[in-house]
């Protein structure tokens, strides 16, 4: 165990910083309860995050804009998610930018398809940087919060380790409810 603190010590924010860079959330979650252990340093954890994340988003962003026909031969598959990320996009204007780096399943196809899109390169820019703080500061202190719960349910779930997976599949279950049901063909 003590192996194990010393190698996140070591490599936590290289960690950090890659996992952010396609989303992150349990990243610094975890980085936020190792501070709160003082294994990590709160703010540095949230730094790396946030620059992880804010450049992770604009190369997506580039990814769409300038590699159009590359990104739709992989986005075959996920039109409808595609498709819903524009709904969005229409429906909530600039305020998508904020959302999608808290819901799951979106967080990769908001920036592609915004880029797709004829969206102001600087006013995306800015709203990803104001987005990706905002993110980096509230999961990172809130889960530095709630470090002692964190660290109690882990407690719990170590001695009844049947609840870890339980909770896993009912929470892709449900992700993957809410994507099907937002993207399948409405019958008339």
């Amino acid at each position: 165990m003590e192996d194990m603190l010393t190698n996140l010590e070591t490599y936590g924010y290289v960690v950090l910083f890659l996992y952010s860079f396609g989303g992150g959330f349990l990243a610094l979650m975890g980085a936020g309860v190792l501070s709160y252990t003082g294994h990590m340093d709160l703010t540095t954890s949230i730094l790396v995050a946030f620059i992880a994340n804010f450049i992770g988003d604009m190369v997506l962003f580039y990814m769409g804009r300038y590699n159009k026909k590359e990104v739709m031969v992989y986005m075959h598959k996920h039109k409808r998610k595609l498709a819903l990320a524009h709904i969005l996009m229409k429906k909530h204007g600039s305020w998508v930018v904020f959302l999608q780096k808290y819901v799951y399943g979106i967080k990769t196809l908001i920036p592609l398809a915004i880029g797709i899109t004829k969206y102001n390169l600087k006013k995306f820019a800015i709203l990803n940087l104001i987005a990706a703080a905002l993110w980096a500061l509230v999961i990172g202190i809130g889960s530095y919060m709630a470090g002692e719960a964190i660290r109690s349910a882990y407690e719990v779930i170590a001695q009844r380790p049947w609840i870890a997976p339980i909770a896993l599949i009912s929470i892709i279950a449900l992700t993957w409810w809410y994507l099907n049901a937002n993207t399948s063909k409405r019958s008339r």
